[in-house]
Formats: C-alpha cells, sequence, structure tokens
C-alpha cells in the first residue's frame, strides 16, 4: 500500500481547523454589552454590580493598566433553540496562546452568585441545557485587565510593572459577546480527532497502531459533509470508536492526572491580583467538580484558601463543599510555595506549621506531600523540616529546568544533612500545566529515568496564573486516555494516591544527597536586596519577640501576643514566596515589600521593646539584652545584665599609607586603597589574606544574561571583571561603637560605595559596614576575600545546619554551581584553621580556588555577592541605598562562624531598667546545640516551646535547663504536637539531658509547673 501518512495528517489539521472547530457553535446571536469602569482599586461585589453602566460594542478598547472593568451583558434565547444547548461566548480579547498572562474575568449572576471565571482557553458559559426558547440572559463580568508584561518579545523593560508608572492606555478590544448554540457531538468529535492525531504524532512511523489510526482518521474525514458538520458529526464519531476502545498495553506507563492550576502568589501582578486570580479559578474548578465526576483537583498555599474565605465567601462555600466531597483536595500543608533557599531555619519550619494547620482547621485533612513544583532548588536542610512537620513525600517539577546536567531519576530519596530521607517525584511530563497533548504524555512516558523498576508518574493537569485550571477539554482528552493502545494510561488521583502506589511499588528508589541545586535562576539569591533584607530582618526580630515576649510573659503579667506573632509570621511567609524573595516580581511587588517589612519592623520592635521593659523593671540601671543562643560579653544567652567588652583596639598610620588597626588578637593592614592587604591571626601565628592579593575587594561585572533577567546569571559575566581599586578617601574613624576603624568612600560610574572596616576590642573580627547609593543598571557587584586557605570544600549555612560544596570543578555538576546559597556564614578550612565570612543580609556568593605560580600554593576566594541591576520585570531593580553588614573572621571553627553569624544579625539591645539581671528561660550548656525558638505553644495553653538542633555537625550531650519550674516535657512536632512512639526526656527538676545527631532538630514542650 502506498504510504499516505502525512496526506491524512495534513487533511486532518485542515478538515479540523476550517470546518469542525468551527462547527463547535453552530449559530450564534449577540448580546447587548454595557460596561462600567471602576475608579482606583477593585471594588466589593456588590458595588460593582450595583454600578450603572455605559453601552459599549463589540471591538470597542477596554481597560487601563491594572483597572477592573464591570461588563453586563444581557439577551434572549432564540425560541428556536428550544432543546438546545446553549452558552454565551465571552472574548474578552483574549489571546489563546498566553493562558495566564493577560486580562481575565469573574462571572457572576445578577444575585451576585459567581458563575466561573474567563480565561484564554475558557471563554464559555452555560446558560441553558436545554432551553426552552426566550429565556433572557443577565450575566456580570468583573474584568481585570492586567496588561502583559511577558509578551512575545520576552524580557524587554517595561513601565506596566507598577500601576504608579503604566499609564491609562487601554490594554484589550472586545472580540466577541454571543449567545450561541453548542453542539456536544461535534466537540466530542474534536477531542476524537485531537487525542487520535496527537497519538499519532508520537508514534513510530512504522508502527501497525499508527496506521491503524490513519486509517480510521480517514474514513472518519470522509464521513464529514463539509457542508454539513453538525449533521455528519455523529457517523463520524462511529469511524473512530474502534481505535479509541483498543485497550493499553499491560507495560504501559502509568499517569496519575491531578487537576492543578499552580497560581504564583505574586509574580507579574501584585497580591491583589491574586486574590481575584484564586477566586476566579477556584471557581472553574468547582463548577467543573459538578459536571465531571471522576475529576479531582489540588489546590496548594494555604494562604490562597485563606484569601477565599476572608475575601469571597461566597466562592468559600462552593469549595468547603468540594472538599467534604473529596473532590478539592488541599495539597502541599505549606503557607505559600515558598522559595526554600534563603528562608532561615524558623520560617521554613513555620511554613509548614502554618500551612497544615490551616488545613487542619478548616477541613481535618492532614498533608502527608509538600507540594512546590515551581520553586527555584531545594536547600539540603529540607527534608527533616518536612519529616518534622509530619510530612513524608516532596513533589516538584522545576529541576527539569536544569540547563547543564540531567538529574538522573524522577522518583527517589532524597535524604538531607542530619540523614532524613523523604520520598520524591519530579514528574517526567516536565511541566506544571499539563494540557493532556498527546505529545506531553508521550514525553512523560519515554522521559521516565525509572522505567523498569517504576512506572507511575503524575501530571499536575491544568492552565496556572490566570488560565483558569483544568478545562473539560483536558478531562475529554484523560478520559480516552484512560485505556488507549500506544499511550500511557491517565487517571484521576489525589496526590497522596498517586504516591501511596509510587511508594509501594518502588520500595527500594535510589538516594539522592543533599542540595537539589537548580542550574538556572541562581541571580534570584540576590536580585531585589531591599526584599531580602526585609526577610532576614524580619525573621530575626520574630526570634527577639517570640523570645522576650515568652520570658515576660513567664515571668510576670505581660501578655503574649499570640494573634499579632500569628499574622505577623503569616505576612513573613508570605513574602517568602518563590517570586518575591528571589526578586523575580515586578516593581508593584516589590514597592509593597519595602513598605511591608518597614511596617513589620516597627510593630516587631513595638513588641520587643515592651516586653523588655517589663523584664528589666523601673529603675536608672542599664541591661544588654542577648538574643542570639550564645553568650556574649558577659551576657548569657537569651538573658540580660550590665555587660562591657574587654581590651583595647588601635588605629596607627602604615607606613606604605592606610592604616594598621590592632586589638591583640588581630592585625588587619588597610592600605592607600582602602583594600585589606593583611589580616593577621596573632593568636595563630598566621595571614589570611592570600599572599600579593586584597581583601574586601569590590568588583563589578557586565549582567545581561541571555534570559530572564531578573532570574539569571550566566557564567560569561565572569569574563570581564572590573576591580574598584581607586578610593576618594581612606581615614581613619567613622565607625559606631567604638574601636578602631577606617572609612572608605569611593566613586563608579553612577555610583558611590562607603565603607567603615571596625576592630573591636575583644573580638578576632574585622566588621565591615557597607552602604551603596546604587545607580547602575546591568551590572553585577561583587566582594571578594581572596583567601591564603587549600580548600577542597566549603560550608554554608542553611535551614538547622550547614552544607558543604565543592571549590573546584571537577565534574559538571560542580562547574555548575557557580552561585550557591548561604545564609549567615560561609566557612573555609584547613585542618586546625578556618576563616569565616558572615553577613547580615546577603545570600549569593561564589567559591574559587587558584594556585600561585610562584610556589605552587592554593588559595581560596570567597566574594559574596551585593547587588545586581536588571531591567525585567522591574527596570528600576534595586536603584538607590543599600546598607550590608559583614565580618570576616579569621581563626574560625564551625563554631565560631556560627556564633559570629548569629550576633552580625542580633544585635544586642540596651534598655534602661531596674533589674540587675534577667536570666534566661531555657539555658544549654553545649553551644554546639543551638535554640532557635523560645514560645509559647500556639494553642494558648502558657506551655514554653523550645526547638533546637545541633550546629556543628557532631554528636552533641547536651543539658537543657529551664528558668522557670517545668511539670513536664514532651517532644513534639513542628505543630507542637507529641510525637508517637517517642519516649518523653527525663526531666531531673528543671533540666533535661538530650542526646542529638548532626544536625538533628528537636522541640521540646514544657508545661509549667
Amino acid at each position: 500500500m502506498h504510504d499516505d501518512r502525512s496526506l491524512v495528517e495534513g487533511r486532518l489539521k485542515r478538515v479540523l481547523d476550517e470546518r469542525i472547530r468551527p462547527a463547535v457553535y453552530p449559530a450564534s446571536v449577540p448580546l447587548d454589552v454595557a460596561v462600567w469602569n471602576a475608579p482606583g482599586e477593585p471594588v466589593p461585589v456588590a458595588e460593582g454590580l450595583a454600578a450603572e453602566p455605559s453601552p459599549t460594542v463589540v471591538g470597542e478598547k477596554w481597560g487601563a493598566p491594572w483597572g477592573t472593568s464591570w461588563f453586563r451583558v444581557t439577551g434572549t434565547v432564540p425560541r428556536e433553540w428550544a432543546g438546545r444547548t446553549v452558552e454565551a461566548i465571552l472574548d474578552l480579547g483574549f489571546d489563546e496562546n498566553m493562558p495566564g498572562f493577560q486580562c481575565e474575568g469573574l462571572v457572576y449572576r445578577p444575585d451576585g452568585t459567581p458563575v466561573k471565571g474567563l480565561n484564554p482557553r475558557n471563554q464559555w458559559v452555560r446558560v441553558a441545557a436545554p432551553a426552552e426558547g426566550g429565556e433572557d440572559v443577565r450575566l456580570h463580568i468583573e474584568a481585570a485587565s492586567n496588561p502583559v508584561i511577558l509578551d512575545y518579545h520576552p524580557f524587554l523593560p517595561t513601565q506596566l510593572g507598577d500601576k504608579e508608572t503604566a499609564g491609562s492606555e487601554p490594554q484589550y478590544k472586545l472580540e466577541r459577546m454571543d449567545l450561541a448554540v453548542f453542539d456536544e457531538t461535534v466537540w466530542q468529535l474534536v477531542i476524537d480527532l485531537e487525542v487520535l492525531g496527537e497519538l499519532m504524532q508520537e508514534l513510530p512511523q512504522d508502527s501497525g497502531r499508527r496506521y491503524d489510526i490513519v486509517r480510521a482518521v480517514g474514513r472518519a474525514l470522509d464521513a464529514v459533509d463539509l457542508q454539513d458538520v453538525n449533521g455528519s458529526a455523529a457517523a463520524a464519531r462511529a469511524q473512530l470508536e474502534g481505535v479509541l476502545t483498543t485497550p493499553a498495553e499491560l507495560s504501559a506507563h502509568r499517569i496519575s492526572a491531578v487537576g492543578h492550576a499552580h497560581i504564583d502568589s505574586a509574580w507579574l501582578w501584585p497580591l491583589r491580583e491574586t486574590v481575584r486570580k484564586v477566586a476566579r479559578t477556584t471557581s472553574n474548578m468547582t463548577a467543573l467538580i459538578e459536571d465531571e465526576p471522576d475529576f479531582v483537583f489540588a489546590m496548594s498555599q494555604a494562604q490562597q484558601w485563606a484569601w477565599i474565605k476572608e475575601h469571597r465567601p461566597e466562592v468559600w462555600a462552593k469549595v468547603k463543599k468540594a472538599v467534604a466531597d473529596g473532590r478539592f483536595v488541599p495539597a502541599g500543608g505549606m503557607w505559600v510555595e515558598s522559595d526554600t533557599n534563603m528562608p532561615g531555619s524558623e520560617a521554613m519550619a513555620r511554613q509548614f506549621v502554618h500551612g497544615k494547620r490551616f488545613f487542619l482547621d478548616e477541613f481535618g485533612v492532614e498533608n502527608d506531600e509538600a507540594w512546590l513544583p515551581d520553586t527555584f532548588g531545594f536547600a539540603a536542610g529540607l527534608p527533616q523540616i518536612i519529616k518534622a512537620a509530619g510530612s513524608k513525600w516532596l513533589l516538584t517539577q522545576k529541576i527539569s529546568w536544569s540547563q547543564t546536567n540531567r538529574f538522573p531519576h524522577h522518583t527517589f530519596n532524597w535524604e538531607g544533612i542530619d540523614g532524613t530521607r523523604i520520598f520524591t517525584h519530579f514528574p517526567p511530563v516536565d511541566t506544571y500545566n499539563c494540557s493532556m497533548k498527546g505529545s506531553e504524555i508521550a514525553h512523560a512516558a519515554k522521559n521516565f529515568k525509572d522505567k523498569g523498576v517504576a512506572r507511575h508518574s503524575l501530571a499536575p493537569t491544568g492552565w496556572g496564573d490566570g488560565g483558569g485550571g483544568t478545562t473539560r477539554e483536558m478531562i475529554a482528552k484523560a478520559a480516552r486516555l484512560r485505556d488507549l493502545e500506544g499511550s500511557a494510561t491517565v487517571e484521576w488521583e489525589t496526590p497522596a494516591a498517586f504516591f501511596e502506589k509510587a511508594e509501594a511499588e518502588y520500595p527500594n528508589a535510589p538516594v539522592w544527597v543533599g542540595e537539589l541545586y537548580l542550574e538556572l535562576h541562581r541571580a534570584t539569591l540576590t536580585s531585589q536586596a531591599g526584599t531580602k533584607q526585609g526577610n532576614r530582618r524580619s525573621e530575626h526580630l520574630l526570634r527577639e519577640a517570640e523570645l522576650w515576649a515568652a520570658t515576660a510573659a513567664v515571668r510576670g503579667d505581660f501578655a503574649y501576643p499570640y494573634e499579632q506573632l500569628d499574622r505577623i509570621w503569616k505576612t513573613v511567609l508570605l513574602h517568602q514566596f518563590h517570586d518575591i524573595l528571589p526578586g523575580s516580581s515586578i516593581a508593584w511587588v516589590h514597592r509593597e515589600a519595602r513598605a511591608t517589612y518597614a511596617a513589620l519592623a516597627q510593630e516587631l520592635n513595638g513588641i520587643i521593646d515592651k516586653a523588655q521593659r517589663a523584664l528589666a523593671g523601673e529603675g536608672a540601671g542599664s541591661l544588654v539584652f542577648n538574643s542570639t543562643p550564645h553568650a556574649r560579653d558577659g551576657v548569657p544567652a537569651g538573658g540580660a545584665r550590665a555587660a562591657a567588652a574587654d581590651g583595647t583596639a588601635t588605629t596607627a598610620p602604615r607606613a606604605d599609607g592606610g592604616y594598621v588597626l590592632d586589638n591583640g588578637l588581630l592585625r588587619v593592614e588597610i592600605d592607600g586603597r582602602g583594600l585589606v592587604v593583611s589580616a593577621y591571626d596573632l593568636v595563630a601565628d598566621r595571614e589570611t589574606v592570600a599572599p600579593g592579593r586584597a581583601a574586601n575587594l569590590p568588583q563589578i561585572h557586565a549582567d545581561f544574561p541571555n534570559m530572564w533577567d531578573a532570574w539569571d546569571v550566566d557564567e560569561f559575566y565572569r569574563n570581564t571583571v572590573t576591580d574598584l581599586v581607586e578610593a576618594d578617601e581612606v581615614t581613619a574613624g567613622g565607625g559606631e561603637g567604638g574601636g578602631a576603624s577606617v572609612r572608605v568612600v569611593r566613586t563608579f560610574g553612577d555610583s558611590r560605595l562607603t565603607q567603615v572596616l571596625t576592630l573591636a576590642p575583644g573580638d578576632r573580627r574585622l566588621d565591615i559596614d557597607t552602604e551603596v547609593d546604587w545607580h547602575e543598571t546591568e551590572k553585577f557587584l561583587k566582594l571578594a576575600f581572596p583567601l591564603d586557605i587549600h580548600a577542597e570544600r566549603y560550608a554554608s549555612e542553611t535551614q538547622f545546619g550547614h552544607f558543604y560544596r565543592a571549590t573546584h570543578t571537577n565534574t559538571s555538576w560542580e562547574a555548575a554551581k557557580f552561585e550557591a546559597c548561604n545564609h549567615r556564614f560561609v566557612h573555609i578550612e584547613e585542618p586546625g584553621w578556618g576563616v569565616a565570612l558572615v553577613n547580615d543580609s546577603t545570600y549569593g556568593h561564589d567559591v574559587t580556588r587558584a594556585v600561585r605560580a610562584e610556589d605552587s600554593g592554593t588559595t581560596t576566594t570567597v566574594r559574596v555577592s551585593l547587588l545586581r541591576a536588571p531591567r525585567f520585570p522591574d527596570p528600576e531593580t534595586d536603584q538607590g541605598v543599600h546598607r550590608f553588614r559583614h565580618a570576616l573572621v579569621p581563626g574560625a571553627g564551625i563554631g565560631d562562624a556560627v556564633r559570629e553569624g548569629y550576633r552580625v544579625n542580633l544585635p544586642e539591645r540596651r534598655v534602661t531598667g531596674g533589674a540587675v539581671e534577667v536570666a534566661p528561660l531555657v539555658t544549654v550548656d553545649d553551644d554546639a546545640v543551638v535554640v532557635t525558638a523560645v514560645k509559647l505553644a500556639d494553642d494558648g495553653s502558657g506551655d514554653v516551646v523550645v526547638r533546637f538542633h545541633e550546629a556543628h555537625g557532631g554528636r552533641a550531650k547536651a543539658t537543657l535547663t529551664t528558668g522557670f519550674a517545668a511539670g513536664s516535657v514532651a517532644v513534639t512536632d513542628l505543630l507542637e504536637r507529641p510525637l508517637d512512639g517517642v519516649s518523653a526526656p527525663e526531666l531531673a527538676g528543671d533540666a533535661v539531658a538530650v542526646t542529638l545527631r548532626p544536625f538533628e532538630l528537636v522541640t521540646l514542650r514544657f508545661t509549667r509547673g
């Protein structure tokens, strides 16, 4: 037989596009349209419904950027349509190629009942089925004219990302507002042909199954009367029945489809618009659930559920019913789908605390899975946090975006820094917006790395962001793919059902140890420095507020601010969303974030001040409060007393220009350029700075990645570098709080950099305070510290411990980590001597090694990333004044790095009062055991909760002693619930002996005696 395959395939495409799809709606009449444009921000639904609109017509432009227009559409169903299915087709000006990134609408009935969302791939609203004829139709559309930020030519700078700069030019044009007859038989024929046509394309060209489909499709197209598609559609479908009912092979890959709509809590839209996106999508999904008995939809991010409850109670009622029916599934157990690299230990824990508690309180549902499809890599400390929250599974898809290395598994056990293993799945479909296309299903089966030992994978199915979720077309395709020869099988399932099957079939899944590093989006560790500083400061202020409020509440009649702290935590957690904290959102988002962080700082400082004053009492004495987990200058951790630093520090001119700072422990030479040319450890008799090099060296690079401007820094940025060695001013003095100091001022480009380098009495540490008035674009500013250390690896702090990375690039995996994340410190050492570089607000860094030509000695350079200046999506990213604090700590062991990291982030507070001292609420007798939280239990019982971990990477035995009468103690999970099967430690008086594995995390709950 002659090969006419391509002829049939070409015929199928044209007939579908030009004849069959248009026949889905064979008859239509226009609706009358009127519009009211809300002034300013969105108005309540009742106000929008009551407003008096003005007439408008299809073809008219509408919608200023970020505006809201309320459309009223009215009409009458023609009497000759009686008995037919009638739908309204409401096209606001959608581009079907861009689901999720443009205008959207939510349709209401006149009484305010939400019907469903309008999106580029979902423009229909069912009016009558069957129609009687003569019915009056009246619908209202709350339409959001969100501008297109990520256009066909992406990453171009735009002022549309903030309502203050976006202007008022209408963004869209009404395309269609009709009542139409919906021919379901033709629609079903479209789905039949799409499924078979897409499957054909994925089968081998010499496959018998492919030719079975070719012949059946040819017969179906022969049966279509092109002048009467609607009358011949049933006959055409009959020709396809045989090939659509042939069952799949027993060895076929099994796909668990989960209805899904990944909605970024902010990104190319502000937070307030996400509230409405969630309402539109959930309205769509609850309506779809009513129509489709097999469909299951999962939604993560407790914050988004809370928004529905707070802002859209009419939508919330439908959601609650669907949850009760088991069809609308809370997923993930986190407050938001946060970044996981940068949130601190407690913040990462609280993501699960607040997320899981919301779902438990509202629905009695506890999540076993963490659901993070789009997060930009995963810190090595996360597995034990997931376990400590009572969960056991993780799903993500983003690692498939890595540019250099292909991850070797799709299903595996992920081992964290403490040895905890979490069963993890990467969907091989390689998208979290699966649309059930044949190419996607075939890719999942072919791509799955664990063939032969496992055959289940998950497909998150639906359009995300503003796309409206799963569509009826996706469900219809999934029904045909449930058991179809040549395809993987598809079944709608909950995430838990998938994980139970996957874990049962793969009991000995392979193990991946350490971080899940995304080889992309590395610049998110630096972009939007103000947002990152707000996050870091908020995390530490919350630590202080809980510590001192709990101490004051236990010691006196101070009222612990439960509700206030709960609200503040949730606000901080929201801003850790994976496009806010990483700095990849529009200008509006970051402008609001900076204002929010400033307000939270004021509020938290108020709590701290009030609690500390209650503890200090009345009087004229001076108390120093120490919020760090280590004693400092004679003040115990978590306590207060009078304190003063011992020793002196001197500043002397340097012979060749510059100054020498000396405190008897460390001698620092700063040359006439303001660079550190020596940092000599007088205790160890050892130089810190690499020979012939200078530390604290500002360096600037051109920074224009190939794409994803705010997200990416490409490795070629290193090809050009300018050392900022010229100084306008190098003078003694200028520091705060005493000590010996030098002030350095540099100008470059349109910017100015001012530093104060301080050597305090009694400390083996050089403090570096940096202020940058930044007015560069597409530049990358780093601060370099070449160290005279031979090291093949270095430590970066992560949640509840630290993680080692290589300093070399032996493999492509190591080479790809040319920009990485740390929390408060990086630490590099040779046996017996090391150096820590600590910070108060930076995350990105790089570490490289070099060999000196003169003696072959190896040196290691640490560079901290300070600022970038990408122009998309915020064209004014980071313009203005920024302040950073770093400290170079020669002679530091890992314990010194931990201690100094806390010190730089938790400065002492001096309070006037009459108390001689404030005893700590909790003490620990081993510095390796670090307390990360002291608080009162969330349930209001007055119990004291203490969370701690082993921080040095070794075994630890310690005694934890309470500064209050303890009645009992229990080991709990992060939600402060006693752990099953874990015996309570023995309480000897007010002391508890604990033994910890490396990096082990423990939460204890004490009742008060």
